[in-house]
């Protein structure tokens, strides 16, 4: 393994210095009127709460920006529930707490990230074939108390958001300074312990953060999580907004067990097969599942800024490692039950990239403007594997790759207010991709390229009685896994595979409309509209993602955000969706584990005299599991609590309550084929010898946390 990492590390530098790229944001929009007078660059806005109050700034109705007194005011089961501020969000689990969550949003089971990008620092967490799933989100290495905000936009409309973004977009930021140095101490049920150590001291001309984590949860399992993880954080910063740049760096361990889904004729009381094997709601069909993955890398920041325009520069490199032991269908491929159908997905890579943009004010036909330009270029240098396993011992390979996959993506856009009460933006970026796939077995081996043109275009109307309208489109697409784009043979069977295309199209659209009126509230509503080329499934018995049938979403989202007093916040986000296949056939038209229905509510008190807290509300709504919509998944609603109380401004305790109601629900469903250790063969041609069957991941039931926090 030693040598295959220095090849990687090899070939990834090789490449460091030719690529390019960055993310720009729009900060000013209601600028001063273009003159011979020099503009003033106004300061930032420090965001606390939601900031759904973006009259003017906002290109659409589903933006908005998530700052660092609502993320505070959350109970956090885990660090990828901060996404879940990002309204429509649902994020769950099926499997070990070391492995990413499961994403949900817009209609999409997004699996483990598809169609949603996710940054940190506008570095790219999503991982592009990846071995266990496209476009592969793992939060685990983000410490909660280091980001300050997260900027959110929904749809396909921003010129700057690329791959994976078709549903959604969130770049999370980590802080540059604390207002002081935290200690924090907690324990909790189902041997849950963690600490954290943060300081961000004076060196030199600049402010050195570093914060150290340590965690350690077993969960509610029969067979121990045992989830150990240490991460790290070290960033220096210089300058001001105006000229500055930062040096970030990060170091990620993990190891877990993982207790998979079960299928739920297996779960103890069902007697639906007799002579079965059965198990404990929070038991294991096998008990020797379970992974580790680690990430180390850094990320280098410049940016310059006055009163007519702004630059910035951004260049990463991680190195990422993943080691995965899973089994979904326990004794499908062995009748004589001795081997159980474990299987092992590594993937192993250096990605480096270079962000860059450039945005300047100007006059367009005698009116405000402001263009945009940016370049961003990805390289991934990849080694991932699919292999047989029993008890974490390798037994075999199905299937070996080295890929290396590099895009570039120059995009342009411009933003001008027409009148008063109209103003546009109008963009456009290209994607270039190129693939090159070295595979075990040579047929399966190749090179190819794709490129797409997207354009993009919002018209917002408005303010009137401080309410704007939003008119959004936009081609956007996602990748497919590499591997698929050159694979002749299915490297399982031997028998002949299609190619797939290696960038799929999506087409967005949406109406939607902003509200300030009311005092103190945040409104906005959004109906929203997206089509796909071809969508991207979980396979349960392969435990990856596969490039299925054409699908076409639409739905409708609600989302408000109350402060009735300085101490007192309120929130109810609501989302409705529905997604179908476009074509026909005779299987049927849902799509599998879409989701239809989220409820999102809580209030959350802040400081009042000494006290502090919050109660949450998610109602996660029922899904189809299979096409023609005859099998549906159950719906979950879970309620979480914070009690806290701050001594003095230095010492305060917090108490979290997770699964309040301690209700018996999943996390996740899926229906496939599997088979049970003793299970008779299922003479059914059409199946493998297995049987069809709800398979569950329960969500854990009630916990408590306790939290001990100093600041000095």
């Amino acid at each position: 393994m030693k040598s295959q990492s220095h090849q990687l590390v090899s070939r990834s530098l090789t490449c460091l210095t030719s690529v390019l790229g960055v993310t720009a944001a729009f900060a000013q929009t209601n600028t001063p009127a273009l003159t011979n007078t020099p503009l003033t660059r106004l300061p930032d806005v420090i965001v606390g709460g939601r900031a759904d109050d973006l009259t003017g700034i906002a290109a659409s109705a589903a933006q908005g920006t998530v700052g660092v007194d609502h993320l505070k005011a959350r109970p956090l089961l885990r660090p990828g529930e901060l996404l879940e501020t990002v309204p429509g969000v649902i994020i769950t689990q099926h499997s070990g707490a070391g492995k990413a969550n499961q994403y949900f949003l817009r209609g999409f089971n997004l699996d483990h990230g598809t169609d949603f990008a996710t940054s940190l620092n506008g570095m790219p967490v999503n991982l592009p074939t990846h071995g266990h799933g496209q476009g592969y989100t793992d939060l685990n290495w983000i410490i909660p108390e280091l980001v300050t905000r997260i900027d959110y936009r929904k749809g396909p409309y921003a010129a700057a958001d690329g791959d994976f973004a078709s549903a959604g977009a969130a770049d999370m930021t980590y802080a540059s300074t604390l207002s002081s140095s935290l200690w924090q101490l907690e324990g909790g049920s189902f041997g849950y312990a963690r600490g954290v150590f943060a300081s961000s001291p004076k060196l030199g001309n600049g402010t050195l953060l570093y914060a150290v984590e340590l965690l350690h949860e077993d969960g509610p399992w029969e067979r121990r999580d045992n989830f150990r993880k240490g991460n790290g954080v070290l960033r220096y910063s210089s300058g001001n907004d105006a000229l500055g740049w930062s040096v970030l760096g990060f170091a990620y361990r993990g190891e877990w067990n993982a207790t998979d889904q079960i299928a739920q004729r297996a779960l103890t009381g069902n007697n639906a097969v007799p002579g079965g094997f059965q198990v404990d709601r929070f038991g294991t069909l096998d008990p020797t599942t379970g992974g580790n993955s680690q990430r180390y890398g850094a990320q280098v920041e410049w940016h310059r800024s006055d009163g007519d325009s702004t630059s910035r520069l951004l260049a990463y490199a991680f190195y990422y490692d993943l080691d995965l032991f899973s089994n979904f269908t326990y004794f499908l491929n062995d009748p004589t039950d001795t081997t159980p159908d474990q299987f092992e997905q590594v993937d192993q890579r250096i990605t480096t990239g270079f962000k860059a943009s450039h945005e300047w004010n100007l006059t367009l036909l005698g009116r405000e403007s402001e263009n945009s330009i940016g370049l961003q270029v990805r390289n991934d240098v990849i080694r991932n594997s699919l292999n047989t396993a029993t008890a974490r011992v390798r037994t075999g390979t199905t299937r070996s790759d080295d890929v290396w996959q590099t895009s570039a993506s120059p995009y342009f856009e411009n933003k001008t207010q027409w009148l008063d009460k109209l103003r546009t933006v109008l963009g456009a970026r290209a994607d270039l991709y190129h693939f090159d796939v070295t595979s075990l077995d040579p047929r399966n081996s190749g090179a190819v390229t794709d490129f797409l043109a997207s354009p993009k275009g919002s018209v917002i109307l408005g303010p009137w009685a401080n309410t704007e309208v939003y008119l959004n489109a936009g081609l956007g697409f996602h990748s497919n896994d590499g591997r698929g784009a050159t694979t002749t043979v299915d490297p399982a069977t031997g028998l002949p595979a299609s190619k797939v295309s290696p960038l799929v199209r999506t087409y967005g659209a949406e109406f939607g409309t902003r509200t300030t009126w009311v005092p103190g509230l945040q409104s906005t509503v959004s109906a929203w509209w997206l089509d796909i080329d071809s969508e991207l499934l979980f396979v349960g018995d392969a435990g990856t993602t596969q490039a299925s049938r054409p699908s076409r979403r639409y739905g409708l989202e609600f989302a408000n955000y109350y402060t009735p007093t300085e101490w007192l916040t309120l929130d109810v986000d609501v989302s409705f969706s529905q997604a179908r296949f476009q074509d026909r056939e005779p299987a049927g038209q849902y799509v599998p584990g879409s989701i239809e229905t989220v409820v999102a509510a809580g209030l959350a008190v802040h400081d009042l005299n000494g006290f502090f807290g919050g109660l949450r509300v998610r109602y996660f709504g029922p899904r189809p599991l299979v096409e023609n919509n005859t099998v549906r998944s159950t719906a979950s609603a879970l309620v979480n609590l914070q009690v806290g109380y701050a001594f003095n401004p230095k010492w305060k305790l917090t108490v979290d309550v997770f699964n309040l109601l301690d209700r018996k629900a999943s996390d996740i469903e899926y229906y496939y084929e599997s088979r049970l250790r003793g299970e008779a063969i299922n003479p059914d041609p059409a199946l493998h010898g297995g049987y069809n069957d709800i398979h569950l991941h329960p969500a854990e039931p009630v916990s408590l946390r306790v939290a001990l926090t100093g600041r000095f």
